[in-house]
C-alpha cells in the first residue's frame, strides 16, 4: 500500500522545535520541504544533547525532510518559493506570527497563487490575543497553562523543576491534525484554508479537566458537586484530589512502585479475593464507582505492608490474572527499559538516523509506515527540489547560486 500522505508536498518554513508539526506529515508519508533561510535553522545547535553533531532536537523533528536553503530577502529566492506554492499542498509557518507575511508571503498573497493552499501557522501564543508577539520557548506555555510552577532550592532561588514538556509537543500534533482535516476538504471542494495554532492553547487543552473543572466551581454547590462516593463533597481537580486517595494510590513493591487503581468497587473486590483478604472488603466495600477510601489511614496501612510484599512484576501478573487495575511506574530514564514500550515502539535507530529516536505512535494494521530519512543538512536538497520539482534546468540553478539566493 501506499503510505498515507504520498503526493502530499509540504513546505515547512519553521524554526525550532514547532518543525515537529511537518515531521509528523513526513512520518505519514508527505514529502516535506524545510525551507531554511541562509546558515540553516539554528535548531542543530540549540539545546542538549549533541548526537553526531547536531542537537537531538534537530534529528528528531526534522526527519524526513528534504530542506532548501533560500534568501527570501532576495526577489529571485521569493520567486523559487512562490513557484513552490503553486506545486504544493501545504505551507507551515513556524515562528512568531507574521513572520511570513512581512515577506510577502501571508496567506491571502499565498491563496492567490492556489486556492487550495492549506497554510498552517503555528506560533507560541497564537495569532490573536494581548501575547501573540511575546518572544517565548516551550517551558513558557506550560508555565502559562498552569502546567508547572517554580520550585524553590535550599537558598531561596527559584527554579525551573523537572516536568513533562506539553506545548511544544501538543501544538504540532493539533497543527497536523488539522492540516489533514483541512487537506481532505481542500481535496473535495478545492478550498483552502488558514490555521492558527498556538503551543500555549495546545498545553492549556491538554489539561482541560482541571480548569473545566474549576470554572464549574464557579457555579452554585446546588448545581455541581462531587462525586456520590464522597457524599458529594467537591474534590480538587484532577489529579491534585488524589492525595488521600487509598484505593487509587502509588505504593512501594518489594523492588520499586506499583500504581493501584481499584477505584470501582468490582476491582476492589477482586483484589481483596486474590490477596486472600475478603474481610477487607466485607469492612470497606465502598460505592460501585470513584470511590478510592479517601483518608482512610488504617486500611493504606494494610495496602502498604500487603504491596510491600510482593515484586512490582508479580503485582502486574496479580493485576492480569484478577481483573483489577495494578500499572507500572517508570520514569523518563527506565521507561525505555519497558517491555510493553519495547513492543510498542520499535526505535529509529542511530546508524541511520543518527541518533535513536521513536517513531510515530500510530499504527497501521497490516502495513508499515515509512522509514524516515535522515535530518537533512542545511541546503541539502536544494537543488535536487529545484530540479525534481520546479523542472529548473543548469543555467537557473547557475544563475540562483551565483546571487546568494540559495545561501
Amino acid at each position: 500500500m501506499s503510505a498515507p500522505l504520498a503526493g502530499i508536498r509540504v513546505l515547512d518554513c519553521s524554526l525550532l522545535a514547532p518543525g515537529a508539526t511537518a515531521m509528523h506529515l513526513a512520518d505519514l508519508g508527505a514529502e516535506v520541504i524545510k525551507i531554511e533561510p541562509p546558515g540553516g535553522d539554528y535548531v542543530r545547535e540549540l539545546t542538549w544533547p549533541i548526537v553526531a553533531g547536531s542537537s537531538l532536537m534537530h534529528h528528531h523533528v526534522s526527519r524526513g525532510k528534504k530542506s532548501l536553503v533560500l534568501d527570501l530577502r532576495r526577489e529571485d529566492g521569493a520567486a523559487v518559493l512562490r513557484e513552490l506554492v503553486a506545486a504544493s499542498h501545504v505551507l507551515i509557518e513556524a515562528m512568531r506570527p507574521g513572520a511570513l507575511a512581512r515577506r510577502g508571503f501571508g496567506y491571502e498573497q499565498l491563496r492567490a497563487i492556489n486556492p487550495a493552499l492549506v497554510y498552517c501557522c503555528v506560533s507560541g501564543y497564537g495569532m490573536s490575543g494581548p501575547y501573540r508577539d511575546l518572544p517565548a520557548h516551550g517551558i513558557a506555555f506550560d508555565s502559562w497553562a498552569g502546567l508547572v510552577g517554580p520550585g524553590r532550592d535550599e537558598e531561596g532561588f527559584c527554579y525551573i523543576p523537572e516536568h513533562p514538556s506539553v506545548g511544544i509537543h501538543a501544538g504540532p500534533v493539533f497543527g497536523a491534525m488539522a492540516i489533514c482535516a483541512a487537506l481532505l476538504r481542500a481535496q473535495r471542494d478545492g478550498t483552502g484554508a488558514c490555521l492558527d495554532i498556538g503551543q500555549a492553547d495546545g498545553a492549556a487543552y491538554m489539561d482541560w479537566l482541571r480548569s473545566e473543572t474549576w470554572k464549574a466551581y464557579r457555579r452554585p454547590e446546588s448545581e455541581v458537586t462531587g462525586n456520590r462516593s464522597d457524599n458529594y463533597e467537591r474534590r480538587a481537580p484532577g489529579t491534585a484530589g488524589m492525595h488521600d486517595g487509598v484505593r487509587y494510590q502509588f505504593y512501594e513493591t518489594a523492588d520499586g512502585h506499583i500504581l493501584f487503581m481499584a477505584s470501582e468497587q468490582e476491582f476492589w473486590r477482586n483484589f481483596c479475593e486474590g490477596v486472600g483478604r475478603p474481610e477487607l472488603f466485607a469492612r470497606w466495600p465502598g460505592s460501585r464507582y470513584g470511590d478510592h477510601a479517601r483518608g482512610n489511614r488504617e486500611l493504606r496501612t494494610i495496602l502498604r505492608e500487603i504491596f510491600l510484599s510482593r515484586s512490582s512484576a508479580e503485582w502486574l501478573a496479580f493485576g492480569a490474572a484478577h481483573n483489577t487495575a495494578i500499572a507500572p511506574v517508570n520514569t523518563p530514564r527506565t521507561l525505555i527499559d519497558d517491555p510493553h514500550f519495547q513492543a510498542r515502539f520499535p526505535w529509529l535507530g542511530a546508524a541511520r538516523h543518527g541518533a535513536d529516536m521513536l517513531p510515530l505512535p500510530v499504527h497501521f494494521l497490516g502495513e508499515e509506515l515509512p522509514d524516515p530519512a535522515p535530518a537533512p543538512r542545511a541546503g541539502e536538497h536544494s537543488e535536487e527540489v529545484l530540479r525534481d520539482i520546479l523542472g529548473y534546468r543548469e543555467d537557473r540553478l547557475a544563475a540562483l547560486r551565483s546571487s546568494g539566493a540559495l545561501g
